[in-house]
């Protein structure tokens, strides 16, 4: 439980420190520093035994489409609370999609829980116009969008090391982000970004490659391997609470009533979505079985 936290506390801190790290970095050059940082391990790690098209469809999509996305939703203006929360929607996306592409039906709880979670998007969108722009929400939420399809590819690849596959995949993620700062970025040059950027902002790359990139997902999948999923699941939910407290005493963040009620709900729906359906009957039957002892003894 300790470990499970300690992940959810680094994933959620990170939200906050990503406005740092675009102070001297644009939003593709801090991607690419961070999972440059990351592949270091490659120098140890084998590939891992899957298709060439597997890891390149997760590194570009799930790791530099993913965190892309996400920069720039940040470097205009996405606060940071709200950023962290609007993340979780990938589990909303990630049941749409197996829905359509592999054909697994939503149960009526997973209904109940995308159709609240919609229902917080739709009271977001609601206070566009003050600290929020519709880009900053939309690439946010396209970010999301990112992460459930690479969870829907991941969902294939059975008996792999979730570490070794990481790291080959940041060194894939590295190519199309340098390839986009060269097409966009005013000054494309990674090497003087890094030699001019503030300590501050080394710092988070540094932050976002070790922490939370190798030491956050290698401990979620040693997590996931020793516990069954249903009892390590729960625990990445903290990290939305874990970004909304640190935005709100780190940054001085603030949110209207309307936007609480809308991470809320969206929240809520996310708990109704990832909830174990075994829970109920579980505690069903643990109320049941003091009766049937006593039915026996009689």
């Amino acid at each position: 439980m300790g470990l499970a936290v300690l992940t959810s506390l680094i994933w959620g801190f990170a939200y906050v420190t990503y406005q740092f790290g675009l102070e001297s970095f644009s939003a593709a050059q801090l991607s690419a520093v961070r999972f440059f940082i990351a592949c270091l391990p490659i120098l140890f790690v084998p590939r891992p035994k899957v298709p060439w098209w597997t890891l390149l469809l997760i590194g570009v999509v799930m790791f530099a489409g993913q965190f892309l996305l996400l920069m720039m939703s940040y470097s205009l203006g996405m606060p940071a609370g709200l950023g962290s929360v609007t993340q979780q929607t990938q589990a909303v996306f990630t049941v749409l999609l197996a829905a359509v592409l592999l054909g697994e039906r939503p149960s009526v709880r997973q209904g109940s829980g995308m159709a609240i979670a919609f229902a917080g998007l739709a009271l977001i969108g609601v206070t566009i116009g003050t600290d929020l722009t519709p880009a900053a929400l939309a690439l946010a939420l396209a970010a999301a969008l990112a992460w459930a399809i690479g969870n829907i590819v991941v969902k294939r690849i059975a008996n792999v090391s979730v570490f070794g596959l990481m790291v080959w995949c940041s060194l894939i993620a590295i190519f199309p982000l340098l390839a986009f700062s060269w097409a966009f970025d005013p000054q494309p040059s990674i090497v003087r970004a890094v030699t001019h950027a503030s300590w501050l902002s080394l710092a988070v790359a540094l932050y976002l490659a070790v922490p939370s990139t190798l030491l956050g997902y290698g401990l979620w999948a040693y997590l996931l391997r020793r516990y069954p999923a249903p009892v390590v699941a729960p625990f990445g939910r903290l990290s939305p609470a874990t970004g909304i407290l640190s935005a709100a005493l780190l940054l001085g963040e603030t949110f209207s009533a309307l936007r609480i009620a809308g991470m809320g709900l969206i929240l809520l729906g996310l708990a109704v979505i990832v909830m174990p359906a075994t829970t109920l009957s579980s505690s069903r039957g643990a109320r049941s079985a003091p009766e049937q002892s006593r039915s026996t003894d009689a």
